[in-house]
């Protein structure tokens, strides 16, 4: 598996039942089923070349993979599993997936969240929808950096402003926080650099960039104390 799957598989209980949205080739349910992580799994994918894939490499390691061709978890029932797995998608398509499935929200089901962009945002919407992210986990990937959250629904639904969300309180418990934190600080810094530049920018944005800014940058300073 690649560090990022490798990152995402660490975090599924063992003797999880799995439900892998977007599974791909199956790379994931597979590796967990063989090394007797989980004790069922499902995977599901919009495309049907990857599918046929996946279930080549079940039958070549003699696993049972439960396929399903269909958009998000609109083929998955609740109780088919305890811990779902979305990774390698927009921070936006994951809550869209999220959105879809309404009984995700309930707490019973613990999600491992893998989004390749859009991570304010993702981190905004599951607070505003009833999620808390219990853990942040860091790994590195062909040099770019990349976050898995681990997030359970059942609690109060609360609005964060979007510059509030560049972190969780669970990623400054994370190992790696300050490196992490010190790389989003200057790319976020360059970024309002740039604005304050620009003279298309509007004054409510050039603020939220600013106090983005501080905000990384105070929670950086407190992570070297």
């Amino acid at each position: 598996m690649t560090p990022r799957l490798a990152c995402l598989a660490a975090l599924v209980p063992q003797g999880a039942r799995l439900a892998d949205i977007g599974t791909d080739h199956g790379k994931l349910p597979i590796s967990l089923l063989l090394a007797g992580r989980i004790v069922g799994a499902i995977g599901s994918d919009i495309g049907e070349g990857p599918l046929a894939h996946a279930a080549r490499n079940a039958r070549e390691h003699g696993v049972s993979l439960s396929l399903r061709l269909a958009p998000g978890l609109d083929a998955v029932r609740p109780d088919e599993c305890d811990t779902i797995s979305i990774a390698g998608m927009g921070g936006q398509t994951i809550a869209d997936i999220l959105a879809a499935a309404p009984w995700c929200a309930a707490g019973q089901h613990l999600l491992l969240l893998q989004p390749m962009t859009m991570v304010y945002e993702l981190r905004q919407w599951l607070w505003q929808n009833g999620y808390t992210i219990e853990r942040e986990t860091l790994c590195r990937e062909d040099r770019r950096q990349y976050v898995v959250l681990s997030a359970r629904g059942g609690v109060e639904k609360r609005d964060v402003p979007l510059w509030q969300c560049a972190f969780s309180p669970a990623l400054l418990r994370a190992d790696g926080a300050a490196g992490y934190l010190q790389w989003l600080l200057k790319r976020e810094t360059r970024a309002l650099a740039g604005m304050e530049q620009s003279s298309t920018v509007d004054a409510a944005r050039l603020d939220a960039q600013r106090k983005l800014v501080s905000e990384i940058n105070q929670a950086w300073e407190g992570l070297q104390a």
